[in-house]
Parts: structure tokens; sequence; C-alpha cells
């Protein structure tokens, strides 16, 4: 949207370091539960006992370290953990809006978004701004910006990027260079949104898979191939693909191909002398994906 308006936008994807291990105090965490979300009684109380008096140890076969008493963190795995790190994080978006930044927080994920009619460091410099006292907070609760893995990515048309002028952007005192593209749970986004970069990321990956499953198919019963093709292949075609909702039907037709392969592996179809559709047919589930389908979304 802010493309077609005429506007560049700047996506900065913040990483943290081992946040659900250690960086996440329990005092600070009810303290917000208390002030900041109105819990009290029991409900606090619960939340207190969930969180505090765990133990931790280690075991190598029949050898176990003596247990410490485990003071900060949440469970990871748990269905709670996400959750209560995106309350310990409450109070940092304040600081986000107070700089009239958009923000997205996802467990530990924490991204900042903003959009600008032209690149003139003037403009950008209150993400600076904002990015230092961020990482102020972060330092006095306990948490830490891993300043190496952060990313920075301009976002817009061919036209409104060429006019982007270069502007530094430190955290920590560290420089963030704008990247070609960025991992964003688990998608990786360029600097169109074309998606090219995350579709030529798939095939590599599904014809790498592609090819050790045929290696051992003939050792593998139906049901067991198709397993395997839809754990390697087929999740990682339909994971997010609604973003590919109107992306052009050359990249569609890339992922289309990598079905047919996948149903030529799995049904032992000749690569010249047989027609794809029955064999993607013989899937459960019909794996067979079409532009249509991914519109539908």
């Amino acid at each position: 949207m802010a493309a077609d308006s005429g506007q560049t936008s700047i996506l900065i994807l913040l990483d943290l370091s081992a946040a659900f291990d250690t960086q996440v105090r329990h005092d600070i965490l009810l303290s917000r539960m208390e002030n900041m979300l109105g819990i009290s009684g029991t409900a606090l109380q619960w939340f207190k006992s969930y969180l505090t008096d765990r133990e931790e140890f280690v075991s190598l076969g029949n050898s176990r370290s003596s247990s410490a008493l485990v003071t900060q963190g949440v469970p990871q795995g748990s269905v709670l953990g996400p959750l209560l790190f995106c309350i310990y994080m409450l109070p940092l978006s304040h600081i986000i809006l107070s700089y009239g930044l958009g923000y997205h927080f996802y467990a530990d994920d924490t991204q900042l978004y903003f959009s600008v009619k032209s690149g003139t460091s003037s403009e950008l410099s209150q993400l600076t701004t904002c990015l230092s006292e961020m990482n102020t907070w972060m330092e006095q609760n306990s948490l830490k910006l891993n300043c190496n893995k952060t990313e920075l990515l301009q976002i817009g048309t061919k036209v409104q990027l060429n006019k982007m002028s270069s502007f530094p952007v430190y955290l920590g005192g560290d420089l963030i260079r704008p990247a070609s593209t960025a991992k964003n749970l688990g998608v990786i986004f360029d600097s169109s949104l074309s998606y090219s970069a995350h579709i030529n990321h798939i095939k590599k990956l599904s014809y790498f898979h592609l090819h050790n499953i045929s290696r051992v198919h003939s050792f593998l019963s139906f049901s067991n191939a198709e397993k395997l093709v839809h754990a390697f292949i087929t999740s990682h075609i339909d994971y997010c693909n609604s973003l590919l909702a109107g992306a052009p039907s050359n990249l569609i037709s890339q992922l289309q191909l990598i079905q047919n392969s996948a149903a030529r592996v799995l049904t032992r179809t000749s690569h010249s002398s047989e027609h794809i559709t029955p064999s993607c047919s013989a899937f459960t589930g019909s794996l067979c994906l079409t532009e249509s389908n991914i519109k539908s979304y």
C-alpha cells in the first residue's frame, strides 16, 4: 500500500539473544501482569507458582549435576511461553509509538516499520533515536539485542528505491546496513516483495529432499514415501503461501513444477512419456497446486 502511494518502507528485524532462556526476570514479569494488565489475587498467585521454584540440572549417561534454581526465563515449548514474553515486552510498545513507528511482536521476534516519501537523513533520524532508546530499555530490563543479526530492509518499487539516499542507522554503536533480502518468520522478504528469493529457497530445499527421497523410494511403502513428501516438500510450499496471492504466474509455475516432480517421484511416473495430472490425483489431500488455489486465500 505504501509503495502504491509513492512511499518507501523501512523494515527493521530485531534479534534478541537467548530471550526465552535467560532474559525474562520473574519479578518484573509478575509486576507487569499486576500493574499493567490488572491481574491479581488467585490468578496472579497461579502465575507466580507457575514461574517460580523451577530447577534445572545437566544429565549425561548415569551422571547428573546438582540442581540449580531457575530465576529467569519462561518455559520453552509451553503454550504460555510466547504470551508471557509479549507481556514482558509491553512497555516497549509505548517507546515505539512515541516515535510514530509501526511495530509487530511475535514472541521474541520484534519488528519496526514505517514509510517515507523520500530517504533523507532528517526524515530517518528518528529511527536511530528510537533504536537507541529501545536498546537502553532492554538493558534496563535484562534483555540484550543481537546487533550482528539485526536486519534492515528497504521495500518499494525500483524507482522509489533508487531515489533513497544512503543513511546511517546505528544500534548499540554498530552500523546496520540495508540488506537485499531478510528472513521474516520463515519467509524471505526482498526489497520489491516479489518473493522470488523465497521461492528460489523453496526450490533448492525441495529438490534436495526430492533427490534423497528418490534414492530410498524403492525401500519405502507408498504411504511412507507420501509422508516424506508431505513432510519435506508440501510443508515448505504450503507455509504462508497466502502471501503469494497476486504473484506473477512465472513464479507460481515454479512451485507447480516442484509438486509435479514430487508426484513423479512418488508415483514413479516417467518424466517424458506420461502426463502428470493423473499422478497428482494419487496424493491424499490433493497435492497439486494451481494459481487459482493460491489466490483463493
